[in-house]
């Protein structure tokens, strides 16, 4: 009878430091919100944890990603039953139970976050997230086009006379796209929450969606894109704060009278707010200068004292972090693209890579934290080489230094100064034209007194 040499069985394998992240990663996860079926041979911590390998792994189609996490599965935690080994049935249930599983594994990483990297929780004594949108490409199937594409919706028309589209320009108009907005935590550089849709989705929309997952007396910053009166109200409402970038396309005014005025104090109220009678809100501007225009951020913070000019324009430049992360999921997590054929599957592929970075990283950060290393020099390019090193050789003896830990300790971005690039001529860089200042204007006599009307009113 065949049977394992003891001294082999006794050495430690790569396998026991994946072990080690997942049940660190899982272990306070509450599953008591998904009750699987009595017959099913998945419990919810293994499904999470399978979803987590699918989404780590760099096989190169979902299917071997799956064949790869189900043996990594059965090889770590020897499940007393024999796991579906069907691709389709793998999907279908996460199809069923990934928004609760997302849910509870969510509440977990922020709870570690916040617990773990406490020193980095805020910046400049302030909880700070930043919030943008960005858009992921899907291959052109009918099942795609037909739930995502921004053109699903609209009747055909006969084009007018002189008016035809080309037809690479409808195609390129009808591809297919996932909307991703996501809510980023500035001092750690990890992602806190998310929104999913078409390629038309309304990100202001989705902000307003995530705005209760927020912890008390946050501060939301955001490119030009978020300005609005109902979604600044909104913020203002639930005891946030804001500080978001303005341009041409917003109206301010000043000397409305509604507070004690300084040369910074202005007012959104735009004239549809003003007939509904809804109140003015009260905003701090603040001109920045980026080396070659200015900025103009405005924040409901109105106190100086709390929150300087200066510390206004460090935090903004600080939001420039969630463009890295989009470049990290797309570019390096090579997430641009994503290869489900399918609508419905496309959504859980985009979910699980975003729940698997993250808790990469986290994992990673909290070994960095241990070890005394800030969290900005976390290379994540390094990071997920350690990761996938460990799911590839899973069955080899743990070598000295080599192991998941010592690897990701020497995750760091190199050391060196870049150059600038801005005189590089990329044939795909983006030559927008940068928002101008906003339209700010004094109140008349009309606007005061309604403003004063209001205050009296309550």
């Amino acid at each position: 009878m065949s049977h394992r040499d003891p001294k082999i069985a006794a050495v430690r394998l790569n396998a026991s430091c994946l072990k080690a992240a997942l049940k660190w990663l899982l272990a306070n996860v509450d599953w008591s919100t998904v009750n699987l079926r009595k017959d099913c041979t998945w419990t919810p911590r293994l499904l999470t944890a399978g979803a987590l390998l699918w989404a780590w792994s760099d096989e190169l189609t979902l299917v071997e990603r799956f064949w790869s996490a189900r043996r990594l599965i059965v090889h770590l935690f020897a499940p007393p039953d024999s796991l579906a080994e069907s691709y389709q049935c793998f999907t279908k249930l996460l199809r069923r139970w990934t928004d609760p599983l997302i849910q509870c594994v969510q509440t977990a990483l922020r709870r570690r976050l916040q617990q773990e990297l406490a020193g980095h929780w805020s910046v400049l004594g302030t909880v700070m997230f930043a919030i943008d949108g960005s858009r992921c490409e899907l291959p052109r199937t009918r099942s795609h086009e037909q739930a995502f594409s921004s053109t699903r919706h609209r009747k055909r028309k006969t084009p007018r006379r002189g008016k035809r589209r080309r037809p690479a320009d409808a195609r390129k108009a009808n591809s297919p796209q996932l909307w991703l907005t996501t809510m980023y935590h500035v001092g750690t550089g990890l992602p806190w929450d998310w929104r999913i849709g078409p390629a038309d989705s309304s990100e202001r929309a989705h902000l307003l969606e995530m705005l209760p997952q927020l912890p008390a007396g946050a501060l939301i910053t955001a490119d030009a894109g978020f300005v609005g009166y109902q979604y600044l109200r909104a913020i203002c409402d639930s005891q946030r704060d804001c500080l978001i970038r303005v341009g041409s396309n917003v109206r301010l005014l000043k000397q409305l009278g509604c507070v004690r005025e300084t040369n910074g104090t202005v007012y959104l109220w735009p004239d549809q707010a003003a007939r509904r009678s809804q109140p003015p809100l009260v905003l701090r501007l603040v001109v920045a200068h980026n080396g070659r225009h200015p900025v103009f951020l405005v924040t409901n913070v109105l106190s100086q004292t709390r929150l300087s000019d200066n510390q206004v324009v460090e935090l903004y430049a600080r939001r420039w972090g969630i463009e890295l992360f989009y470049r990290h999921l797309k570019q390096t997590f090579q997430r641009r693209k994503l290869r489900s054929t399918s609508a419905r599957n496309a959504v859980l592929e985009l979910q699980w890579s975003l729940a698997g970075l993250w808790a990469m990283a986290l994992y990673a950060l909290v070994q960095f934290q241990r070890a005394g290393l800030p969290p900005q020099r976390l290379s994540i390019a390094k990071m997920l080489r350690a990761f996938r090193r460990m799911l590839r050789d899973y069955l080899h003896p743990r070598i000295r230094r080599h192991s998941l830990h010592e690897r990701l300790l020497t995750a760091l971005i190199d050391p060196y100064q870049r150059t600038s690039k801005a005189s590089r001529d990329y044939p795909r860089k983006k030559h927008e034209r940068p928002p101008g200042p906003p339209r700010i204007q004094k109140a008349t006599a009309a606007q005061r007194h309604t403003a004063q009307a209001l205050i009296e009113k309550g």
